[in-house]
């Protein structure tokens, strides 16, 4: 996630830069060009975590529902959702990648126009999502901080430190 973060900022930058105020890019063909390529390191830096993302989610909504109140951010259950959404588009654009390359002629390998063509509308297609990995998945890592700093319901909780008796430090 720190990766796409990176990605992102780079992209950012890069755009502030090669496009008027209102957003239009001084030259079309570079500018999709670095776009494309946007897409790509996201989806790449998104690889690693994908065969963990739900398990990733189902540890965040458990840890969660179990935080006291007081502990919780309100905008966490609206990330995990945007999450579990993006997650969802996420894993169908894969079976639908799967599909396209599967079907490309046998001398679409990578590398070739056919199939750079295809893996690059499947990465521009899957960005919006992964962004929204990007943007939203800091708060995994936030829920999971707050849950290790909870009190655990399973610990004891500690007796009341009383004041020592009086009369039998008299005693001595």
């Amino acid at each position: 996630m720190s990766d796409s973060k990176k990605i992102l900022d780079a992209w950012d930058a890069y755009s502030d830069e090669h496009t008027d105020l209102d957003g239009w890019p001084y030259d079309d063909h570079a500018y999709g060009r670095r776009a494309s390529q946007r897409d790509a390191d996201t989806a790449e830096a998104f690889e690693p975590l994908r065969y963990g993302a739900r398990h990733l989610l189902a540890t965040a909504e458990t840890q969660l529902a179990q935080l006291p109140e007081n502990s919780v951010q309100s905008r966490w259950v609206y990330q995990l959702g945007v999450l579990r959404d993006a997650l969802d588009r996420l894993d169908e654009l894969h079976e639908q990648w799967l599909l396209t390359r599967d079907a490309l002629p046998a001398t679409a390998k990578p590398g070739t126009p056919d199939f750079d063509d295809a893996l690059a509308a499947h990465h521009a297609e899957s960005w919006s999502y992964l962004d929204d990995w990007a943007t939203h998945g800091k708060a995994l890592r936030e829920i999971n901080t707050a849950a290790r700093k909870a009190p655990s319901p399973l610990a004891p909780t500690p007796a009341p430190a009383t004041a020592p008796d009086r009369r039998a430090a008299a005693r001595k």
